[in-house]
């Protein structure tokens, strides 16, 4: 079978804009992927020690309940696994798995962690252990999956990762939620856009393609900008602000006199 590396362009003043997927990937180029992907999750596990003792004390004095949450997930090939998080919510929270700014059920660190997505550094050892990868498909809940298991059927050919496109597109997605009708909003707006952006993933990642997505993912959270991602042709661009509207003329009749009462 012919691959084809995938087209990475830059465009305008030279920021990388543009993934355009291939055709598949060979046995070399998944060797580097896995290789990649366990060397940089070890040194990363090395660094960020320091930052994972805090984080593991703040939750612990924080509220009762064990630092790491077990969050089961669908990973390649319909295989679950417990994805790994720091603790965010009350261990006697309950409810949909699906979380909304400001959930109630977040304790006092809970909200910063979900707001800079610290809670996400423990799945470092998802990635050394196999289950994930550095860049992949954001792994489902396996009831959400259970009801749209056929249009998952492409996007689970691949390992889930911490970061990937999908996951830039929608880095706020809790803020788009309706937290009186998350799950009916999720699985009928948001859920087809991400299987969209995953599926254009899955049918043409290469390890170039998951180098670019990373370099994007590390812009996105040191420059603190949000990034688009087009559905159908993989284009990745930091998201314009809104420009503002531009205030209405005024037009004021002269005052014929002007009356001062004392």
């Amino acid at each position: 079978m012919e691959t084809r590396a995938c087209d990475l362009e830059p465009v305008g003043d030279g920021t990388p804009d543009v993934w355009t997927g291939g055709i598949g990937a060979g046995a070399l180029d998944r060797w580097c992927k896995r290789v990649f992907d366990v060397v940089a999750a070890l040194v990363l596990l090395a660094a960020f020690l320091p930052l994972f003792a805090v984080l593991a004390a703040a939750v612990a004095l924080d509220s009762p309940g064990p630092v790491l949450y077990r969050c089961r997930r669908v990973g390649k090939e319909g295989r679950e696994f417990d994805m790994l998080k720091f603790r965010k919510m009350r261990a006697d929270a309950k409810g949909l798995p699906l979380t909304v700014a400001n959930d109630a059920r977040f304790t006092r660190i809970g909200g910063l962690l979900a707001r800079t997505k610290l809670d996400e550094l423990p799945q470092l050892w998802n990635v050394v252990r196999g289950e994930m990868s550095l860049v992949g498909p954001r792994p489902e809940d396996p009831s959400i999956v259970a009801l749209r298991r056929e249009e998952f059927a492409t996007v689970l050919t691949q390992t889930p990762g911490i970061t990937g496109l999908c996951q830039l597109a929608y880095a706020d997605e809790s803020k788009l939620l309706d937290a009186d009708d998350r799950m009916a909003q999720y699985l009928d707006e948001l859920l087809p856009r991400k299987l969209a952006i995953d599926a254009l993933y899955a049918t043409g990642r290469t390890f170039a393609a998951d180098l670019w997505i990373l370099a994007w993912t590390i812009l996105a959270v040191a420059l603190r900008r949000e990034v688009d991602v087009d559905p159908t042709l993989g284009t990745i661009a930091f998201r314009r602000p809104l420009a503002a509207l531009p205030m209405p003329e005024a037009h004021l009749e002269p005052a014929a006199s002007l009356e001062i009462v004392s």
